[in-house]
């Protein structure tokens, strides 16, 4: 596997494909039959396909529970069409571990709680296609993890590098869809997990005054920011702004880092929710609970919460054209 930063655009269009059968990602412990299921707010996504598709992590919990249903996307994913250069190749995926800051950072590292899961998601055990992704709702109770009352990044040490160098934070700005002057709010609106579950996305770098952008499979683990969707907006181990993956014709080839339980199987995309989610149930390891923690907050409001009382629907995604 080679380690070799992505070679050097920008993707455009969702990704395209077919529905398969369902999986599943990884479960807290035991579930006591609560009286009432945590609130969180999701859905199925509409099927208009106008919606764009879409790190420590804290050690791996008991495989007991079955927290949300997800769908088989045989699809792969890469840059379609555009005039620009991807940092990435044609038909290429960069995987990026947890802990590593990676090529062509924004920022230092403001990650705060990046630990290696030492497995990640579950196999299907079903047969489905080499290139299969699988969707899960932004808003499934335990997509995401987290550490109670602990933020996974240090929003505000971000706040302030990007600040710090205004190139970097007018890239950054354009990359998220807002003014460069409204970067912090932007930022702050945003709420730090860890993802739980290897997951694809479109990594953006910062080289020569203006922004690079990479397939990447991020790391069970992962620190990241989550809009209010529950799609990743920035990693934190380097301060790139994230944006959904691209559809892909063929099996890309995977380079940079490894680590024992990637399997291409298990790595899932993030489909944004139907409705803000003003509540995220996350799952916390090290104490085995579950939390609630709330949109934009940083852990200071997190509070336990009942575990969820059965799956999430699974997600329901259109086939969808590559935008031009």
């Amino acid at each position: 596997m080679s380690v070799e930063p992505p070679s050097s655009g920008r993707p455009t269009g969702p990704p395209s494909g077919p529905l398969s059968g369902p999986s599943q990602p990884p479960s807290g412990p035991p579930s006591q039959p609560p009286s009432q299921p945590p609130g969180s707010s999701g859905g199925a996504p509409t099927p208009e396909p106008r919606r764009p598709w879409w790190r420590s992590a804290p050690r791996v919990a008991v495989i007991a529970t079955l927290v949300v249903a997800a769908v088989v996307l045989a699809v792969v994913f890469t840059r379609s069409g555009g005039g620009s250069t991807t940092a990435g190749g044609d038909g290429e995926v960069f995987l990026q571990a947890a802990g590593k800051t990676g090529p062509e950072p924004f920022t230092e590292s403001t990650a705060k709680d990046s630990s290696v899961p030492p497995v990640s998601a579950s196999p299907t055990g079903s047969s489905e296609p080499a290139n299969a992704v699988r969707g899960v709702d932004g808003a499934a109770p335990g997509l995401y993890g987290g550490t109670r009352n602990v933020s996974s990044c240090d929003v505000e040490k971000q706040i302030r590098f990007l600040g710090a160098d205004p190139a970097k934070n007018r890239v950054f700005a354009s990359v998220a869809g807002v003014r460069p002057s409204g970067v912090p709010a932007f930022l702050r609106s945003l709420t730090p997990v860890q993802l739980r579950m290897d997951t694809r996305v479109t990594n953006h770098g910062y080289r020569d005054g203006a922004a690079t952008s990479y397939q990447a499979v991020l790391q069970a683990g992962t620190a990241v920011l989550v809009d209010d969707r529950g799609v990743p907006r920035t990693r934190c181990a380097c301060g790139n702004p994230l944006t959904p993956p691209v559809a892909q014709q063929t099996t890309p080839k995977v380079t940079g880092d490894s680590w024992p339980s990637f399997r291409p199987s298990n790595v899932v995309v993030v489909a944004p929710s139907t409705t803000v989610i003003n509540i995220f149930v996350i799952y916390d390891p090290d104490h085995h609970d579950w939390i609630a923690r709330h949109r934009g907050d940083t852990g200071g409001k997190d509070h336990k919460t009942r575990p969820p009382a059965r799956p999430s629907p699974p997600v329901s995604v259109s086939p969808a054209t590559p935008s031009t």
